[in-house]
C-alpha cells in the first residue's frame, strides 16, 4: 500500500492538537525487519491525556482518511497505547514509560521527522 505521508502528519497534528510532547515519525520503509512503514510517537505526562490523545487520532483518522485502527493495545493501563494501522503504526507513552523503552533508539536507523505546534 502506497503510504500517505498526508496520513502521518494527520496522526502527528492530532497528537499535537491534544498538547502531546516531543511529537516523531519514523520512517522505517528502509528497514527491511520492519513491521511497519512508520511509527508515529510521542508521549504525555499523565494517563488521561494518553487516552486523550488516542481518542484524538482515532478520530481525526476516521474523519480525514475514513480509516479506523485495525488493532489497538494498552487503554485499560494507559501507560503505552499502541494504535495498529499495518502500515502505520501509533505508540503513546506516559513519559516515564517512553524514557523507559526508548523506542527510538531501537530504530535509529531511520530518517525521523520532528513535530512541533
Amino acid at each position: 500500500m502506497m503510504i500517505n505521508k498526508n496520513e502521518v502528519e494527520i496522526i502527528a497534528q492530532s497528537m499535537l492538537d491534544k498538547k502531546a510532547q516531543d511529537v516523531i515519525s519514523l520512517d522505517l520503509r528502509g528497514i527491511g525487519t520492519a513491521i511497519s512503514d512508520h511509527f508515529v510517537i510521542c508521549n504525555a505526562d499523565s494517563a488521561p491525556q494518553v487516552v486523550a490523545i488516542a481518542d484524538n487520532v482515532e478520530e481525526m483518522m476516521e474523519k480525514e482518511c475514513g480509516r479506523s485502527v485495525v488493532r489497538q493495545q494498552g487503554r485499560e493501563n494507559a501507560f503505552w497505547i499502541i494504535l495498529d494501522y499495518t502500515d502505520i503504526v501509533v505508540h503513546i507513552f506516559k513519559t516515564d514509560q517512553r524514557m523507559f523503552y526508548r523506542l527510538e533508539d531501537l530504530w535509529a536507523d531511520a530518517p525521523k521527522t520532528t513535530y512541533n505546534d
